[in-house]
């Protein structure tokens, strides 16, 4: 899978040496000499899958510092942490917090390639839930006040009689409210409708 990697290290030798291997295995490469560089690089619309080579201890803001600051920001770029010396609660630190691996220098090309394929796969992967996301919330924006009412009710599982008495309407009311918001939300069944919107996390 093609995709960029951002490596980020504050030893000019190992990013050089990085950047010609991943660029040698056909990946776009941008190089950070510190984590403040990627975050003042960084824009959120790039279409390519890309995550970041992480080194853990650099001056200024840490490897770990890096990856909570990027969680605060909304960022789906997944995080492959480089160390010159691992040590166990760091490692566990950074993989609770979502980071794909945690490799020790020096790195074997096969197994950074491996973890940066998966990281590449999960940003994908994320980028697609996101663009479902935000398809299903537009279309939920287009829902009327009332409609709102009635979308919230079904996925709470409340069958029309109840919703009818909740909203001091009719059962024949709430039919047609219901039938629209099925339309506006382009689900053909029930099931379908209560599974995005849990799938969506709304």
């Amino acid at each position: 899978m093609p995709g960029l990697v951002h490596v980020v290290d504050d030893d000019a030798s190992f990013r050089t040496a990085i950047e010609r291997r991943l660029r040698h295995a056909g990946y776009q490469v941008e190089p950070h000499a510190s984590a403040q560089h990627l975050l003042d690089c960084l824009s959120g619309s790039a279409e390519t899958p890309a995550c970041i080579l992480l080194d853990v201890q650099m001056p200024g803001l840490s490897g770990l510092e890096l990856q909570n600051r990027l969680v605060e920001l909304g960022t789906i770029l997944p995080v492959v942490f480089v160390t010159g010396h691992s040590d166990i609660p760091t490692t566990v630190r950074a993989i609770k917090a979502g980071a794909e691996d945690f490799l020790t220098k020096p790195i074997s090309s096969e197994l950074m390639i491996a973890a940066i394929e998966r990281a590449l796969a999960r940003c994908s992967l994320a980028r697609s839930q996101q663009a479902e996301l935000d398809a299903f919330l537009a279309l939920v924006a287009t829902l009327t006040p009332r409609e709102r009412q009635v979308f919230d009710l079904i996925v709470r599982g409340k069958i029309n009689k109840q919703i009818a008495n909740e909203l001091g309407t009719t059962e024949r009311t709430v039919k047609a409210h219901r039938h629209e918001v099925m339309e506006k939300l382009q689900a053909h069944s029930l099931a379908e409708l209560v599974t995005r919107t849990v799938r969506m996390g709304h």
